[in-house]
């Protein structure tokens, strides 16, 4: 008996070993966007298993200041030696993670964290009579948001400062008229 028990450890010990899958969150430092406006990230997933379906169950990514989180997951089920990629698509509504900035959020802020994946393995397709085997291991990417500073108002301000670096040079000069005249 302790020769089988030996016999099918050592047996499913490959199989369980080579059930791993690799998620990828593409560009996931550099997303950045305007206070007031949407941004989002995109996933790609890829089940390394050569006999297992992998269902996804949960996605987590923590809290977000001056933002409103939405989750665009669609929690695909995969199958062995398959890929899903999904970008990022604010019109669509499809990726993994997207977030509103408030219209009040400095420029430079900046949002970090990690997205966490749950997961299960499953020995067939789920929705075809596949059955649960057992918890995948959770998977972890991180990101980062940042707003930037609205391009119309610094060369407005860049502007402005230029003006009054010009006025106050002519009123030394004692020429203090109307550059337009």
């Amino acid at each position: 008996m302790r020769n089988l028990l030996a016999t099918m450890f050592l047996a499913v010990l490959p199989v369980m070993a080579a059930d791993i899958y690799t998620f990828t969150v593409p560009n996931a430092v550099t997303v950045s966007t305007l206070a007031g406006f949407t941004t989002g990230w995109g996933y790609s997933l890829h089940n390394d298993s050569t006999s297992l379906w992998l269902v996804t169950t949960d996605l987590s990514a923590g809290t977000f200041q001056h933002a409103i989180p939405d989750v665009l997951f669609d929690f695909p089920d995969i199958a062995p030696g398959a890929t899903v990629t999904v970008p990022y698509n604010p019109v669509t509504g499809a990726g993994l993670y997207q977030i509103v900035w408030d219209t009040d959020t400095p420029a430079s802020f900046v949002n970090s964290g990690t997205f966490s994946l749950m997961a299960q393995w499953w020995n067939g397709d789920p929705v075809a009579g596949g059955s649960f085997v057992q918890n995948a291991p959770n998977a972890s990417q991180p990101y980062s948001a940042t707003v930037t500073p609205e391009p119309a108002t610094i060369t407005l301000m860049a502007l402005a400062g230029l003006l009054l670096v010009v006025l106050r040079a002519f009123r030394r000069r004692g020429e203090a008229r109307p550059l337009w005249t």
